[in-house]
């Protein structure tokens, strides 16, 4: 009897625990594709689920840090959905690449236009940011979320560091150690190596390739010999029995 008591114990504390943890990670989320690193580029996930059963997510609002504003932040294309980029003067003006940018992108507005995030489901709107700040070690997006039964759920509380996660924590991306060519690097780096890379890989392909052909033909002609050898063996020893028979 203990022990099903024991096991029915186990059951209900995994299922709490299950249960927690996906409330604890169903919010609004910033994920970079690869590496977000300082003072370079890079493409982050907007991921968005839905958090209500009798509910659709209709509509995201993503405000960019205004401590640290960016150059550059363009929206790729999400079927079904309507993007409004919206831009907003500069306290202090940006200087990238010796120009000076008096103004940055200060929200980005997904609305529904023929899709919804229905329940039990997420989304995720890919944006491409830069450049990354070099002076934090993360940036915080805040996120308003509006479902079609017009609630709305604003992920905007910034979470502390070693605290306790906020009821509604705003999105946080965290930033890597910079890169030397402060481009993020890795699709570059990776076309980077098939283009300096491909030639010498195609060649090595082709030696080994040869070298198997080589050590082909070598094995056909030692066992073409073989075979030669074995047929005359064959005629002499023929040849020998029939005398034997003979005499």
């Amino acid at each position: 009897m203990n022990v099903y008591r024991v096991a029915a114990a186990a059951v209900a504390a995994a299922t709490s625990v299950v249960a927690l943890s996906g409330a604890a990670f169903a919010h609004v989320g910033v994920q970079p594709q690869g590496e977000a690193a300082k003072g370079g580029y890079a493409t982050v996930n907007v991921k968005v689920p839905n958090e209500r059963d009798n509910a659709s997510t209709v509509k995201v609002e993503v405000a960019m840090p205004s401590e640290h504003p960016l150059a550059s932040v363009m929206p790729q294309p999400v079927p079904g959905w309507k993007v409004e980029v919206t831009r907003a003067e500069l306290d202090k003006p940006l200087e990238v690449h010796g120009k000076q940018i008096t103004e940055a992108v200060s929200k980005v507005t997904w609305t529904a236009d023929g899709s919804k995030i229905g329940p039990g489901q997420f989304q995720q709107f890919p944006l491409s940011l830069g450049r990354l700040p070099e002076d934090t070690d993360r940036m915080v997006f805040k996120a308003i979320q509006t479902y079609d039964n017009k609630e709305v759920v604003r992920w905007i509380e910034e979470p502390k560091e070693g605290g306790e996660e906020p009821e509604s924590p705003a999105p946080v991306l965290k930033l890597s150690a910079a890169a030397d060519d402060h481009h993020g690097g890795g699709a570059a780096g990776a076309a980077e190596d098939s283009r300096n890379g491909g030639h010498d890989k195609a060649a090595s392909h082709t030696e080994a390739a040869a070298s198997s052909s080589d050590g082909s033909d070598s094995t056909a002609r030692v066992l073409g010999v073989v075979g030669i050898v074995v047929g005359v063996a064959g005629v002499a020893f023929g040849v020998l029995a029939g005398r034997r028979r003979s005499s």
